[in-house]
């Protein structure tokens, strides 16, 4: 690739406009080889998608969870739904660009180079950069945005190609997430870069977001600072001491030394054992229930309570979403289908809501339980007899 012979193209993923200007700028520049902003997943989809080829979009949540890939399922929704919330009101389909691009580059016969990094790559690693604190005041901020609150000025989305406004937009966003902002904006300018520089034909046309474009240009002024892009491509176990999940797991130690203390300072505790394992399961099962869940789910959710309490590394939770996704299958449609809710009700019908709904109910009961009922009516009255006190 010539530097001088680079025409990279910022857009904005869901604009006519850029439509319209990347297939223009293909046509009338015949490059050697067009650069688009896809993986190569993404841009399977995106063919299949074109051909009118129908598969089976059916989402195994059961592998999600047994793979411990909930929150990067999660945060990818979010993120599928605003494009495709913004796509629905501006009339474009997102990745329309991509789209254009394709079309034009076929039509005249033109090679493609997919320059982007695999996206469960990028989530997975913006997800372990963060701290615990970073990272539930963005799901916050995602989820709050998904139910219409805080600012809902309109955006005009060419305004988004603007310099200026990209310039204003990539700074509140470091502000607000500076580690997604580190992996989803300065290593991925560093990715596309360092893809652009391996094409070996010298005549590329780059159609990338308009948000990565400085960023790229960057690099490719000053090569010298290009990382290694096979470094881009770890993902990199969280390091740091996990509080949180620390003070998690002393609760229920906490409740098994106190059973154990009572036990060998000679109190019966048969009956405190059954009350532990009632006011378990009957939460586990009310969360559950409260939520919408099948019966089936609810009674999984209360079966495996007790065992979750003290278990600092399951939920119950999982157990009747599991058990829920049994009899809710999850559809690429249900993704798509969020950017047209209007209502609960809309919410409701979805299924993804409803086995997220259920995970959560159940997790908020047994946590109730494990916080307020079972301190109160279990461990502090048995505390208080070990010790001479009650």
């Amino acid at each position: 690739m010539k530097r001088e012979c680079l025409k990279i193209i910022g857009t904005a993923h869901v604009s006519e406009e850029s439509v319209n200007e990347v297939k223009d700028a293909i046509y009338e520049h015949h490059p050697d080889v067009v650069a688009i902003e896809l993986d190569r997943g993404r841009f399977t989809k995106l063919k299949q998608e074109m051909m009118g080829i129908e598969q089976d979009d059916t989402i195994s949540v059961t592998k999600i969870i047994k793979e411990n890939k909930v929150a990067l399922f999660f945060t990818t929704t979010l993120l599928s739904y605003f494009q495709s919330k913004i796509g629905a009101d501006v009339d474009v389909a997102p990745g329309s660009e991509m789209i254009g691009a394709i079309e034009a580059s076929e039509d005249l016969g033109i090679p493609i180079a997919l320059i982007d990094r695999d996206i469960s790559i990028t989530l997975q690693r913006a997800l372990n950069k963060m701290g615990f604190i970073e990272k539930a005041k963005f799901m916050f901020g995602l989820i709050a945005s998904v139910f219409g609150f805080g600012d809902e000025d309109e955006i005009d989305i060419e305004d988004l190609k603007n310099p200026e406004n990209i310039d204003d937009l990539m700074e509140m966003f470091k502000d607000e997430a500076p580690s997604v902002h580190e992996v989803l904006v300065h290593e991925r300018d560093a990715y596309l870069a360092g893809s652009i520089m391996k094409i070996p034909q010298d005549h590329v046309i780059a159609v990338v977001g308009a948000g990565h474009k400085p960023g790229i240009e960057n690099y490719l002024d000053n090569p010298e600072t290009l990382p290694d892009l096979r470094d881009l491509e770890i993902i990199d176990e969280k390091k740091g001491i996990p509080w949180a999940k620390i003070l998690l797991a002393m609760i229920p130690i906490l409740f098994v030394v106190i059973f154990f203390l009572a036990f060998f300072s000679g109190i019966n505790i048969t009956w405190n054992i059954y009350e532990f394992i009632a006011i378990s399961m009957i939460m586990g099962f009310v969360g559950s229930i409260l939520s919408g869940s099948k019966i089936q789910s609810a009674l999984v959710g209360g079966l495996v309570a007790p065992l979750t309490i003290i278990h600092p590394l399951l939920a119950a939770g999982w157990f009747s979403g599991l058990c829920e996704a049994k009899f809710r299958k999850v559809r690429q449609s249900d993704i798509k289908n969020l950017a047209h809710v209007e209502s609960f009700k809309d919410l409701w019908h979805n299924n993804i809501f409803r086995i997220l709904l259920v995970v959560i109910g159940t997790n908020l009961g047994v946590s109730i339980a494990t916080l307020v009922i079972l301190p109160s009516k279990v461990f502090i009255p048995l505390f208080m007899k070990i010790f001479g006190m009650g």
